[in-house]
């Protein structure tokens, strides 16, 4: 049987609906952090590197030549990670002398500010700062 389009389903008042809850427990609320003022600018510290760039660098290829933090890296591939239809992210793998692996990842619409340099350790790649990067 259907209802009538007049007629009004009546729900739980408020003071119904929480009637009932004296033994719930709720959880504390995470005290909220308060980022200083120091560690701030060192976060922007960190995020300002020098670039200096002899091509664009859509146009490294394998075989090329990068020198981070004056130590001079050789490119293995240049590809796109994912397209996020704006733009895209893309990483640049290289590699030292030590043959340890390194990989450069930015968005392609923004690279100045999103370039980001990461060390293989065993299969993770973790972010390490770096200060200078040219090409």
């Amino acid at each position: 049987m259907t209802k009538k389009k007049s007629e009004k389903t009546e729900g739980v008042n408020l003071d119904d609906a929480f009637a009932d809850d004296e033994d719930v427990e709720y959880t504390k609320s995470k005290p909220r952090k308060l980022e200083s003022k120091e560690k701030a600018e060192e976060t922007k510290e960190a995020t300002n590197h020098v670039i200096k760039q002899s091509k664009p660098i859509e146009k490294i290829k394998k075989g090329d030549k990068i020198t981070i933090d004056n130590k001079t890296y050789e490119v293995d591939a240049h590809y796109m990670l994912m397209d996020h239809k704006t733009t895209k992210e893309m990483t640049i793998e290289i590699f030292n002398d030590k043959d340890e692996d390194f990989q450069l990842r930015y968005f392609s619409d923004n690279m100045q500010e999103t370039l980001q340099f990461y060390k293989l350790q065993q299969i993770i790649y973790t972010p390490t700062n770096f200060g200078k990067i040219e090409w």
